[in-house]
């Protein structure tokens, strides 16, 4: 037998070093004769250190012919060289990802259609830009349909700490190492001058759960604070370390103003891991929170934070609500170079509006998106789900709307996620307009009301009827019938993009008239007090009709306290929130608006109060 030992290929041999045999200094293989057990029973025997594990045994049987001197090959069916993987099992092609057995092995799985080859990628703590082991997946062996999977024991993998994969075809051959989608834990490498994110070989954290209860609010009684992690503690007047502020655990510190506020729901901005330059809606990960939103930026200590936000959180009656982002991913996500064609539109189209657009109903994104709701239900007991353009997930493969779109009736009637609160949000972070479409609901799907905003915003500035205003007020009837009541509106005034409450009432230049505002008479900061007693008035007003009308008022972080953006409706310029306004009620030197705590307070109290809660059932 003619046979060698290697990694990832033929062309990546090990060093052998055996004395009972001779290498081949060209081919880097060695010759052992069998030996004969019994009558036609041929054996040979070789041994391997296990820290040799995992590798390939490749080899060849040779005979001689008739006596001849000359000797013939034989060789598999593939007419190669034989190759059985040595501590490299074939694996399971499900679950997705990486998971554990009892025994301490690791299953790998990775979803690729377009591949025809997959290299697993194992790298050690001694070198982040290098991988020490690079085993190539044999797709007569480690594949199964369109599931690429292998499976390693415990010992094999003992010095390893993280891995990815590299995918090639003849339509693409890339030597970027890329993230599982799948992956639950992810760390950073810097690779020269690029950053990029691997899976970790490890089990999750345990956490203890035990004691925590769901609140269950009531849709008709929810009081909803959209809140973005890092901005929110991010200031100094928060009052905690810097490596408190701007993480899970500066929300939970700050859990008194919540209950001071009255809410009985916060929802938390995208923690997906997403592009730094973009910003949080624009994700290349869909099964971790990013690690910026921990201590350190450890991976195992962010995952231990949000659990612990959750869980003080739910102890003291308040729901935790995700914005997530499934219609694109940012430039960078590993699903381009896995498998472009089926996780991407790429008709073409330009309703689709981005090359990144992910083929939502396609149905391996379908499943992928699924099994990202249920993970964050069960690991991290979320309560529920903000989808930002949701208008999206209505379309084909072709940019077309579908009547009946496959995942959003699945996530509607998935039985892990029949009590989580499901709520769509047609805002496109890409700025495409989204076109006016009746959102199929099944009786589950509650809605953001951008007319609720547009139209209470007209009415106070003078340019909306009052009949609109009324429509609005009595939980907007035109949109909400069919099985849907009030409480499936969530309105708002202001968010987290546009103008922030306060700026509403300050700017209204002719670069603004999308945003329906009003400075009440004089345009920016001013010493005029008519104007500012007017705008003083005008927050009232828009609060209290925010807090009186039927269905569940979603306040953003900030405009209690009126923190403002300078007239400026970009994302990118929202700054920390400052702390220090709450319940004031008075004019700084600068002239700028301190926001009544109070009010705000009174107003959210006495909309979650249970008459208030009878009089929406009996509507």
């Amino acid at each position: 037998m003619s046979w060698g030992i290697f990694r990832s290929n033929s062309k990546h041999f090990m060093p052998l070093d055996f004395q009972s045999s001779t290498p081949d200094s060209k081919l880097r293989t060695i010759e052992t004769p069998f030996v004969q057990k019994s009558l036609g029973t041929f054996a040979i025997e070789l041994d391997f250190e296990g820290s040799l594990a995992p590798f390939y045994l490749s080899f060849l049987l040779k005979f001689p012919l008739n006596g001849d001197s000359k000797r013939s090959d034989i060789r598999s069916h593939r007419k190669t060289n034989f190759c059985v993987p040595v501590g490299l099992g074939s694996g399971y092609p499900a679950p997705l990802g990486l998971s554990f057995s009892a025994d301490g092995s690791m299953n790998f799985a990775l979803f690729s259609r377009s591949a025809e080859v997959v290299i697993l990628c194992l790298y050690d703590e001694t070198n982040a830009e290098q991988p020490a082991l690079e085993v190539d997946l044999d797709p007569y062996v480690n594949r199964s349909g369109d599931i690429w999977h292998a499976s390693m024991d415990r010992d094999s993998t003992l010095t390893f700490v993280s891995y990815g994969y590299r995918c090639k075809s003849d339509k693409f051959q890339t030597e970027q190492v890329l993230l599982d989608p799948y992956a639950k834990i992810i760390g950073n490498a810097r690779s020269g001058l690029l950053v990029k994110s691997l899976g970790k070989l490890i089990k999750e954290p345990t956490f203890d759960w035990s004691g925590d209860v769901r609140p269950c609010v009531p849709m008709e009684k929810l009081v909803v604070y959209r809140v973005n992690v890092t901005r929110f503690t991010k200031h100094k007047s928060s009052g905690l370390p810097n490596d408190v502020g701007g993480t899970f655990s500066g929300i939970t510190e700050k859990l008194q103003h919540f209950k001071d506020l009255g809410v009985n729901a916060i929802l938390l901005e995208p923690v997906f891991p997403f592009d730094e330059e973009k910003g949080p809606y624009f994700p290349y990960h869909f099964f971790s929170p990013a690690n910026l939103y921990g201590p350190s930026n450890d991976a195992l200590a962010t995952i231990k934070s949000m659990k612990g936000m959750v869980k003080m959180l739910h102890a003291n009656g308040i729901e935790v609500l995700l914005d997530v982002v499934f219609t694109h991913t940012a430039e960078g996500s590993a699903l381009r170079e896995i498998d472009n064609s089926s996780y991407y539109c790429v008709s073409g189209d330009e309703d689709i509006g981005t090359e990144n657009a992910l083929n939502c109903n396609f149905p391996i994104v379908q499943q992928m998106i699924l099994d990202s709701l249920r993970y964050w239900v069960v690991e991290f007991r979320i309560d529920g789900f903000c989808f930002i353009n949701s208008s999206s997930l209505l379309k084909g493969f072709h940019g077309e709307f579908l009547s009946r779109p496959p995942l959003v009736e699945s996530i509607a009637f998935d039985p892990l996620l029949s009590n989580a609160k499901i709520i769509a949000d047609s805002w496109d972070p890409l700025g495409m307009a989204p076109k006016e479409t009746l959102f199929p609901h099944w009786k589950r799907w509650a809605e953001i009301n951008t007319k609720f905003c547009d139209e209470v915003r007209n009415f106070l500035r003078a340019e909306g009827l009052i009949s609109n205003l009324a429509t609005r007020l009595c939980g907007s009837g035109d949109m909400f019938l069919k099985g849907r009541g009030p409480a499936f509106s969530f309105n708002f005034i202001a968010r987290n993009f546009g103008l922030p409450l306060v700026d509403l009432v300050s700017f209204s230049s002719d670069e603004l008239d999308s945003e329906l505002s009003w400075n009440c008479g004089e345009e920016g900061p001013t010493n005029n007090t008519a104007v500012l007693e007017r705008r003083l008035k005008q927050i009232r007003n828009f609060l209290f009709i925010l807090f009186v009308s039927l269905g569940v008022p979603v306040l953003y972080m900030g405009d209690e306290c009126g923190q403002s953006s300078g007239g400026s409706p970009a994302y990118d310029d929202r700054k920390p929130v400052r702390l220090e306004c709450f319940k004031n009620w008075i004019w700084d030197s600068n002239n700028k608006i301190h926001f009544i705590f109070e009010f705000t307070e009174n107003e959210a109290k006495r909309s979650s109060s249970e008459e208030e809660f009878l009089e929406r059932r009996e509507y």
